[in-house]
């Protein structure tokens, strides 16, 4: 992967006048660069990772991740039935894999009743849904290789007998 395209997925909060530095490059050549690749798609979007351990119950929110079983179309393969999914709001994430299903799909909702409403009022009625299997997270230790939150070293008591 390019350098500065490297530099970026490590910390999308440096300017093309740090990146300069770190590659020997200059600050317009960065941003020149830079800007190429957010108008050709490569760059899609900037993100910043949020721990919300830490968050108020108002501000949290229920995430699942969802296999998928479906049937591809004629002419059409995965792609037309992974559409369908991702454009639905609760989707953050779809994937196609190999092996025992076909789609990973991660969603959120404010509830595990309304994740469990949306795989059964949206999800499994799509046509060329064969099967789901929704399993919830229940936490979060590490997110786009960032640690969120670093356990406390925990002391084992000596048991005497």
């Amino acid at each position: 992967m390019d350098e500065i395209l490297e530099i970026l997925a490590d910390d999308a909060r440096l300017g093309a006048d740090e990146i300069a530095k770190l590659t020997g490059k200059s600050k317009a050549a960065v941003a020149k660069e830079i800007a190429g690749y957010e108008k050709d798609g490569t760059i899609v979007k900037y993100k910043t990772v949020i721990n919300r351990e830490g968050l108020t119950e108002a501000d949290s929110f229920v995430m699942a991740v969802i296999e998928v079983g479906v049937m591809p179309q004629k002419d059409l393969g995965f792609d037309s039935i992974a559409e369908r999914i991702y454009s639905f709001p609760e989707v953050k994430s779809c994937y196609l894999l190999s092996g025992t299903y076909d789609l990973l799909v991660l969603v959120e909702g404010q509830t595990m009743q309304t994740i469990a409403d949306f795989v059964a009022s949206k999800l499994s009625p799509l046509p060329h849904v064969r099967s789901t299997a929704t399993h919830f997270l229940l936490k979060k230790y590490k997110e786009d290789g960032v640690v969120l939150k670093k356990t406390k070293s925990r002391k084992r008591l000596n048991i005497a007998y």
